[in-house]
């Protein structure tokens, strides 16, 4: 896989996108194979990177250009015809080779099933790391339509490998639920989220290590926010509450990888689209600003 000149994150200058010198490297892994609701997330890392081309550059909370740390883009990851069982194999090189070069990768999906994929491979590297979710659905079926690999299933096999913190959950199964009580996982319901104005201390304690990584599911904002999703769910978070506490999370804590997963664009839609390129170019100026 080679860094894309002409079609890379924000639009860049070759001069500034330049790989040897980026701190953070865009990923884009556009797969499709286990969505149950609306589909179209194979086109989400190509409508991210086509709406952040409009994104200013100068950040008017951090007062600077984000940008200026360095951002590289890599070609999609070839992930056509590729069982969920199989998109370990195929990712992970692209993700070692990131992180062995010293940057940081800003996966771009594609649904959630690519998660577990990429945490796998980073956490040979990184091994004590704690993966905060932010999402709608709990995640943590053992099995889908018969799939464990499934996007339903993501945060369910990314247990079997590191802790998790999980916000913004607002819709689960019985057995999800029944797991969550008997062995008090740390999740973050919405409905007693906005009723809690410490919900984001309590959740950053929840964190027991220095290094994290950050998993975005779009639907983790309510559906007015971004309707454009595999499954939209009503009584979601807002803008400032998810950058408020990704910048809390991020100046007290080490990131050493981000995805952002299950954006479905719609022709002539482009709110979402934008929405999710300003939150990964935030996400960079966090990064960037400690």
């Amino acid at each position: 896989m080679q860094p894309s000149i002409t079609n890379n994150f924000l639009g860049l200058e070759p001069k500034d996108c330049d790989y040897s010198r980026a701190r953070v490297v865009v990923l884009p892994v556009p797969y499709e194979a286990t969505v149950s609701y609306g589909g179209g997330t194979s086109k989400g890392p190509a409508a991210i990177i086509a709406a952040s081309q409009q994104v200013e550059l100068y950040d008017e909370e951090l007062s600077c250009e984000p940008s200026e740390i360095g951002v590289a883009t890599m070609d999609p990851v070839d992930v056509s015809g590729v069982s969920p069982g199989e998109l370990y194999e195929r990712v992970a090189p692209h993700v070692l080779k990131i992180l062995h070069d010293g940057k940081i990768p800003l996966s771009l999906g594609g649904e959630h099933s690519v998660t577990p994929a990429i945490f796998a491979a980073l956490q040979r590297i990184h091994r004590d790391t704690t993966v905060l979710q932010f999402d709608a659905h709990a995640d943590l079926r053992q099995e889908y339509d018969g799939e464990p690999m499934s996007h339903a299933c993501a945060m369910a096999r990314v247990r079997e490998l590191a802790p998790a913190v999980q916000v913004g959950i607002r819709n689960l199964s019985r057995e999800e639920a029944a797991w969550i009580e008997r062995d008090r996982l740390p999740v973050f319901f919405a409905h007693r989220m906005r009723k809690d104005p410490d919900w984001m201390k309590k959740a950053l304690a929840e964190i027991k290590t220095e290094k994290i990584y950050i998993t975005i599911d779009v639907d983790a904002f309510d559906s007015s926010v971004v309707p454009m999703t595999g499954t939209p769910e009503p009584g979601g978070m807002g803008w400032y509450e998810v950058t408020e506490f990704l910048r809390l999370v991020m100046s007290r804590k080490k990131t050493v990888g981000i995805d952002i997963v299950e954006l479905a664009p719609r022709e002539g839609m482009h709110a979402s689209d934008f929405l999710v390129a300003k939150l990964a170019y935030k996400c960079i100026g966090y990064l960037g600003n400690h």
